[in-house]
């Protein structure tokens, strides 16, 4: 329906700004138009250079290797400190018939991650198949295991889709809207998690690290939705912060002042993109939201149906209620795609549900099916796109 929303958001800004001065004449409106555009264009090359920034071979292999380091360490530390000479046993004991159950899950869990994209990407670019909406929800994936707090992750979509011809600000507008969804979603559940759980069932830190975990969650939630309706609040907040470290540290007042206005442009810039891309097409944002709702409880899901394989029968509402916690302690933690921090709170929080000699398993399975499985087809496609890039510099030079 939209074939050019970039122009049109190039629009709507300039009429915001050259309404008021329509009086002026013609002239005067093309040079503010000229300006905007400049902006843009300026935002979008600045916007490309960081997503290009993460696509660096070192980093990513550096990433992969600590990832990597610290999962086997942590797996194997959990391995020996609770065997009790029955876990190899445990594992020949488990049904395979929910192991298949558990890869039809993650089928679907690829696929609902790449719909909620794809939505948006049907509807700005009717061309681009869904199998790039898949590819770039898996090199999601990967990016968000070998970078901490997951940071490539929205980086790696993007290139996939600027890759396969999809703008850039439609793209970033895409992950931003998403994250959005994801924002409201995670409260939400940690809400209900908080009003479910049982604590007498579970250790008694978890009820106390939900609130916290909730708590965080919804003051992001918040600064998020402020960003969207009020970008002249945020705006002048950064400014604020700016100054305040300017007089900290006087040396880098002009690096802090660039900061501000370029992040308070970044801010307009895709506030009016979200806006154009939400008035357009109003009914795919909730529909965002249901994908996401159904997205994570499939993941949720997918632990209980590991257990019920492992011969644990465990009640569904606590399953999802401890998930619900790790989710909110790993989502920005400071290890690649939450290394460490994972395992360790899998081994501990499912202790009291999960038998000592099964903690192990339960936790390898766990991540494998929720992280290591994807994260390797994100690889695969995150390679191929590596090597594309080589080649055009090897045919360009």
């Amino acid at each position: 329906m939209i074939k050019a929303i970039d122009k049109l958001t190039i629009n709507v800004i300039c009429l915001e700004v050259v309404g008021e001065h329509t009086n002026h004449g013609h002239v005067s409106n093309c040079k503010t138009n000229n300006a905007h555009m400049q902006t843009e264009k300026q935002i979008v090359k600045e916007g490309e250079q960081a997503v290009e920034a993460v696509f660096n071979k070192k980093l990513i292999i550096k990433g992969s290797l600590w990832f990597a380091l610290i999962t086997i360490c942590t797996i194997a530390g959990i391995f020996f400190y609770n065997n009790t000479g029955n876990t190899l046993k445990a594992l020949s004991n488990i049904s395979y018939r929910y192991v298949l159950i558990c890869f039809l899950m993650l089928f679907i869990d690829l696929m609902l991650g790449s719909w909620r994209n794809h939505i948006y990407i049907r509807k700005l670019h009717p061309g681009v198949s869904h199998w790039v909406s898949f590819r770039a929800n898996v090199a999601n994936m990967f990016m968000g295991a070998v970078t901490p707090a997951h940071g490539g992750a929205g980086p790696a979509q993007i290139f996939v889709y600027t890759s396969n011809g999809v703008s850039f600000l439609n793209a970033f507008t895409i992950a931003l809207i998403n994250m959005g969804a994801t924002l409201i979603f995670m409260p939400l559940a940690g809400f209900v998690a908080i009003l479910l759980m049982d604590t007498g069932a579970v250790s008694s830190i978890v009820p106390a690290m939900l609130k916290y975990g909730f708590t965080f969650f919804l003051l992001f939630l918040g600064v998020f939705l402020l960003a969207f309706w009020k970008p002249l609040w945020i705006g002048f907040l950064i400014k604020k912060i700016a100054n305040g470290l300017s007089f900290l540290f006087p040396n880098k007042k002009q690096k802090f002042a660039d900061w501000a206005e370029i992040s308070f442009s970044n801010i307009l810039k895709y506030q009016q993109t979200c806006s154009v891309i939400l008035k357009q097409h109003p009914y795919l944002f909730p529909l965002s939201l249901l994908i996401t709702t159904v997205l994570y409880l499939n993941k949720y899901c997918l632990q209980y149906v590991l257990l019920l394989g492992l011969g644990v029968n465990a009640n569904l509402i606590q399953v999802i209620s401890i998930q619900v916690l790790i989710q909110f302690m790993i989502y920005f933690a400071p290890s690649p795609g939450g290394s460490g921090f994972a395992e360790v709170s899998i081994s501990v929080l499912f202790g009291k549900i999960v038998p000592v000699a099964l903690i192990p398993i339960f936790t390898l399975l766990q991540r494998s099916f929720l992280l290591f499985f994807p994260a390797l087809i994100g690889a695969w496609v995150i390679i191929n796109l590596l090597r594309k890039q080589a080649q055009k510099v090897t045919y360009s030079s």
